[in-house]
Protein backbone atom coordinates (compact mmCIF):
# COMPACT_ATOMS: atom_id res chain seq x y z
CA UNK A 1 0.00 0.00 0.00
CA UNK A 2 1.31 3.44 -0.93
CA UNK A 3 0.07 6.68 0.64
CA UNK A 4 0.03 9.80 -1.49
CA UNK A 5 -0.95 13.43 -0.99
CA UNK A 6 -3.18 14.33 -3.95
CA UNK A 7 -3.49 17.88 -5.27
CA UNK A 8 -4.99 19.83 -8.15
CA UNK A 9 -3.61 22.21 -10.74
CA UNK A 10 -6.65 23.40 -12.70
CA UNK A 11 -8.51 20.12 -13.33
CA UNK A 12 -5.43 17.85 -13.47
CA UNK A 13 -4.70 15.69 -10.43
CA UNK A 14 -1.16 15.09 -9.19
CA UNK A 15 0.32 13.47 -6.10
CA UNK A 16 3.50 13.22 -4.03
CA UNK A 17 4.45 10.55 -1.52
CA UNK A 18 3.04 11.25 1.94
CA UNK A 19 6.37 10.21 3.46
CA UNK A 20 8.04 13.27 1.87
CA UNK A 21 5.38 15.76 3.01
CA UNK A 22 6.03 17.83 6.11
CA UNK A 23 2.82 19.83 5.98
CA UNK A 24 0.34 21.89 3.98
CA UNK A 25 -0.13 25.63 4.51
CA UNK A 26 -2.11 28.42 2.94
CA UNK A 27 -0.31 30.52 0.38
CA UNK A 28 1.88 33.28 1.83
CA UNK A 29 3.83 36.10 0.24
CA UNK A 30 6.61 34.73 -1.93
CA UNK A 31 9.83 36.76 -2.02
CA UNK A 32 11.57 36.74 -5.42
CA UNK A 33 14.93 34.95 -5.55
CA UNK A 34 17.23 36.51 -8.17
CA UNK A 35 19.32 34.10 -10.28
CA UNK A 36 17.15 31.11 -9.34
CA UNK A 37 16.00 28.70 -12.06
CA UNK A 38 12.78 29.63 -13.85
CA UNK A 39 10.96 26.80 -12.06
CA UNK A 40 11.47 28.58 -8.70
CA UNK A 41 8.89 31.29 -7.94
CA UNK A 42 10.87 32.60 -4.97
CA UNK A 43 11.35 31.82 -1.29
CA UNK A 44 9.29 31.78 1.89
CA UNK A 45 10.06 31.67 5.58
CA UNK A 46 8.63 28.43 6.98
CA UNK A 47 9.15 27.90 10.72
CA UNK A 48 12.30 30.02 10.62
CA UNK A 49 13.80 28.28 7.58
CA UNK A 50 14.11 29.87 4.15
CA UNK A 51 12.79 27.43 1.56
CA UNK A 52 12.30 27.71 -2.21
CA UNK A 53 8.82 27.67 -3.74
CA UNK A 54 8.53 25.45 -6.81
CA UNK A 55 6.20 26.51 -9.60
CA UNK A 56 4.61 23.17 -10.45
CA UNK A 57 2.58 24.79 -13.25
CA UNK A 58 5.77 25.79 -15.08
CA UNK A 59 7.29 22.32 -14.64
CA UNK A 60 4.16 20.64 -15.97
CA UNK A 61 3.53 23.16 -18.78
CA UNK A 62 0.17 24.21 -17.35
CA UNK A 63 -0.92 27.76 -18.08
CA UNK A 64 0.03 30.08 -15.24
CA UNK A 65 -2.52 32.18 -13.42
CA UNK A 66 -2.58 34.81 -10.70
CA UNK A 67 -2.09 33.58 -7.13
CA UNK A 68 -5.42 33.12 -5.35
CA UNK A 69 -6.01 33.28 -1.60
CA UNK A 70 -7.25 29.67 -1.71
CA UNK A 71 -3.93 28.38 -3.12
CA UNK A 72 -1.82 26.14 -0.91
CA UNK A 73 1.81 25.19 -0.39
CA UNK A 74 2.86 21.60 0.17
CA UNK A 75 6.00 21.62 2.29
CA UNK A 76 7.99 18.56 1.23
CA UNK A 77 11.45 17.09 1.60
CA UNK A 78 13.59 16.01 -1.31
CA UNK A 79 16.89 14.16 -0.95
CA UNK A 80 18.68 17.54 -1.08
CA UNK A 81 16.43 20.14 0.55
CA UNK A 82 13.00 21.14 1.83
CA UNK A 83 10.80 22.79 -0.80
CA UNK A 84 7.31 24.26 -1.08
CA UNK A 85 5.11 23.18 -3.99
CA UNK A 86 2.62 25.86 -5.02
CA UNK A 87 -0.68 24.10 -5.83
CA UNK A 88 -4.29 25.12 -6.36
CA UNK A 89 -5.79 22.75 -3.80
CA UNK A 90 -4.75 19.73 -1.74
CA UNK A 91 -7.36 16.97 -1.97
CA UNK A 92 -5.98 14.90 0.88
CA UNK A 93 -4.28 11.55 1.39
CA UNK A 94 -5.09 8.61 -0.85
CA UNK A 95 -4.06 4.97 -0.47
CA UNK A 96 -3.27 2.79 -3.48
CA UNK A 97 -1.85 -0.66 -3.93
CA UNK A 98 1.54 -0.63 -5.66
CA UNK A 99 -0.02 -2.89 -8.35
CA UNK A 100 -2.44 -0.09 -9.32
CA UNK A 101 0.36 2.34 -10.17
CA UNK A 102 1.69 2.30 -13.72
CA UNK A 103 5.40 3.05 -14.14
CA UNK A 104 5.58 6.42 -15.90
CA UNK A 105 8.66 5.43 -17.93
CA UNK A 106 6.40 3.21 -20.01
CA UNK A 107 4.03 6.01 -21.03
CA UNK A 108 5.80 9.33 -20.20
CA UNK A 109 9.54 8.65 -20.68
CA UNK A 110 10.26 12.32 -21.46
CA UNK A 111 9.08 13.44 -17.99
CA UNK A 112 11.64 12.13 -15.45
CA UNK A 113 9.93 13.98 -12.59
CA UNK A 114 6.77 11.84 -13.05
CA UNK A 115 7.35 8.40 -11.54
CA UNK A 116 3.93 6.84 -11.82
CA UNK A 117 0.37 7.14 -13.07
CA UNK A 118 -2.86 6.05 -11.41
CA UNK A 119 -5.79 5.49 -13.77
CA UNK A 120 -9.14 6.79 -12.58
CA UNK A 121 -12.58 6.44 -14.15
CA UNK A 122 -12.55 10.15 -14.98
CA UNK A 123 -8.85 10.76 -15.66
CA UNK A 124 -5.52 10.04 -14.03
CA UNK A 125 -3.22 11.10 -11.22
CA UNK A 126 0.41 11.83 -12.07
CA UNK A 127 2.80 11.00 -9.22
CA UNK A 128 5.77 13.37 -8.86
CA UNK A 129 9.24 12.15 -7.98
CA UNK A 130 10.46 15.15 -5.98
CA UNK A 131 14.08 14.03 -6.17
CA UNK A 132 13.87 14.40 -9.97
CA UNK A 133 11.75 17.59 -9.95
CA UNK A 134 14.82 19.79 -10.57
CA UNK A 135 17.50 18.93 -13.10
CA UNK A 136 21.09 18.85 -11.84
CA UNK A 137 21.70 22.23 -13.50
CA UNK A 138 18.57 23.73 -11.88
CA UNK A 139 19.60 22.28 -8.52
CA UNK A 140 23.04 23.89 -8.85
CA UNK A 141 21.54 27.27 -9.86
CA UNK A 142 19.12 27.12 -6.92
CA UNK A 143 21.91 26.30 -4.47
CA UNK A 144 23.96 29.26 -5.72
CA UNK A 145 20.96 31.62 -5.61
CA UNK A 146 20.08 30.52 -2.06
CA UNK A 147 23.71 30.93 -0.91
CA UNK A 148 23.85 34.42 -2.46
CA UNK A 149 20.58 35.37 -0.73
CA UNK A 150 21.86 34.17 2.64
CA UNK A 151 25.17 35.99 2.15
CA UNK A 152 23.35 39.23 1.23
CA UNK A 153 21.16 38.84 4.31
CA UNK A 154 24.20 38.47 6.56
CA UNK A 155 25.88 41.50 4.97
CA UNK A 156 22.73 43.61 5.42
CA UNK A 157 22.47 42.46 9.05
CA UNK A 158 26.10 43.48 9.68
CA UNK A 159 25.47 46.95 8.22
CA UNK A 160 22.43 47.43 10.49
CA UNK A 161 24.48 46.50 13.56
CA UNK A 162 27.28 48.92 12.60
CA UNK A 163 24.76 51.76 12.12
CA UNK A 164 23.27 51.20 15.59
CA UNK A 165 26.67 51.73 17.25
Amino acid sequence: MIQLVAFLLDEQQFAVHLSSVEGVVRIVEITPLPKAPDIVSGIINYKGAIIPVMNVRRRCNIQEREIELSDQLIIANTARRTVALHVDHVNGVIDRLQDHIIDAKAILPELPYIEGVIKLEDGMILIHNLDQFLSLEEEKMLGEAMAAHIKEGHQAEGKKKRRKR
